[in-house]
């Protein structure tokens, strides 16, 4: 974190609802806090289970108070971010609630809030979080460090204060998706026709058909709606169906990705952004398929274990994950939260875990016995892992680590650097704070200008 995290007031649940005598407890320049707006976000943070250092009485201000500084910032600098942005993380977040809630209808009963509202709520809260962002990384954005900065760094800091680094793993996959009959296919094409006929004819909802039927479980919670995504953010073949539909009564053609087979209906439009609902149905593959894939996956180890080939050059001739097949069969690490994201390096708890069962076993440099797996896209396959590389658990050394602990550096630099912003900004913004809310210990004691 480059500096303390953004609390923000969105809404308060009904059932947490309680009278509040309203009074500005806080002025900063010309922006004024209410004593609503601090019990409301100490509500929110109670209801969400988040913990908080202090009397949420004087942490909670001077939070909203720094907000205030960094909006007032984004004035004058006149950030902007894109409307398009906003609306994305908008309807990101109300999927998360309805997945976590349990429903559209629920989410409304428990915010006391239309969906509408909900998300008119959030574009304010949303917005305001992207510039406060911006804002921060135009002021620490021309931090650098030196070799020689990281290294005296590294040299004055405590020995506990040097991060451990744990056991990462290097895995190289190859990936036999096993073929599924023409029989089979023709069954899922004749049932998704069957549900747009269902459709076309009003015996049922394209949402009710998704609900029921569609094997893409998350989007089937919400009536098969995927939420506002841009073309860039589905698969070629979805997005050139999706986006070439007008009408919202319409039930696309049957359409093919590596995730099965999809219908689709609009839902909305928005610029460059569209909302689908879709149905997916992948076809079912047999045991005797399966079996076909796993001897083929141990041919195939079995010529390389022989030497007639190395496992690289088994990947680029038979692997069947486009993912990693031009990389030699390197997995790349895709979890945005991870430290190694973007890289090839994981964490066990990184990996699929049907892979890191495997990997956990293994030596550099051996492969395993053919298994099998559901890939990414939710579909059995059989594999075969080699661990390429392993790094043990360690003290972060200059050696094997630099990367982390130039990081390490910048975050510290651009920390301070913000900080010492943020007491610059209190010199120069009038703050006038209610007599009975002055008793704290605040982290910027700048406030209270005697």
């Amino acid at each position: 974190m480059i500096v303390l995290g953004i609390l923000t007031t969105l809404f308060v649940p009904a059932s947490a609802q309680n009278n509040v005598i309203d009074e500005v407890v806080w002025v900063v320049g010309d922006e004024a806090i209410l004593k609503s707006d601090v019990e409301q976000s100490r509500i929110e943070m109670q209801t969400m289970g988040q913990r908080m250092e202090g009397d949420p009485y004087c942490v909670i201000p001077e939070q909203l108070a720094i907000q205030k500084l960094f909006l007032h910032q984004a004035a004058i600098d006149s950030v902007e971010v894109t409307d398009a942005a906003v609306f994305q993380e908008v309807e990101d977040r109300i999927n998360f609630y309805i997945q976590q809630i349990g429903s559209k209808e629920k989410m409304e009963e428990y915010f006391n809030k239309t969906t509408p509202q909900i998300r008119e709520t959030l574009f304010d809260v949303i917005k305001n979080q992207n510039l406060i962002e911006e804002v921060k990384h135009n002021l620490v954005k021309d931090i650098k460090v030196t070799p020689a900065q990281v290294r005296r760094f590294y040299r004055e800091q405590p020995e506990d204060s040097i991060p451990f680094i744990p056991t990462t793993y290097e895995v190289q996959l190859l990936s036999v998706a096993p073929k599924v009959s023409q029989e089979e296919i023709e069954r899922v094409k004749n049932e998704l026709r069957d549900y747009t006929e269902q459709i076309n004819s009003g015996k049922a909802q394209f949402s009710t058909l998704a609900l029921l039927h569609s094997q893409d479980r998350l989007s089937a919670q919400q009536g098969g709606e995927l939420g506002f995504m841009s073309r860039m953010e589905l698969v070629p073949e979805f997005a050139n169906v999706a986006f070439n539909l007008t009408d919202p009564n319409t039930v696309s053609k049957i359409v093919e990705s590596e995730y099965g087979f999809h219908i689709i209906q609009m839902v909305e439009k928005r610029g460059d952004r569209m909302n689908v609902r879709h149905i997916l149905l992948k076809p079912r593959v047999s045991d005797e398929e399966l079996m076909a894939a796993l001897n083929l996956a141990d041919s195939i180890m079995m010529d390389v274990n022989d030497g007639k080939y190395t496992f690289e050059q088994a990947v680029t001739a038979y692997s069947s994950d486009k993912d990693t097949r031009s990389n030699y069969g390197i997995m790349m690490n895709a979890k945005q939260d991870s430290e190694y994201a973007g890289t090839s390096r994981f964490e066990l708890k990184d990996l699929p875990s049907e892979v890191a069962k495997q990997v956990a076993s293994l030596n550099v440099g051996e492969m395993t016995k053919p298994f099998i797996m559901v890939n990414t896209k939710g579909k059995e396959v059989v594999a075969v892992v080699k661990l390429k590389n392993q790094i043990n658990g360690h003290r972060a050394s200059m050696q094997d680590d630099y990367q982390q602990l130039q990081d390490m550096l910048v975050e510290k630099r651009s920390e301070e650097h913000v900080n010492e912003w943020i007491r610059e900004m209190q010199k120069k913004t009038y703050v006038r704070i209610n007599e009975e809310w002055r008793n704290c210990e605040f982290k910027y004691p700048g406030w209270i200008k005697e």
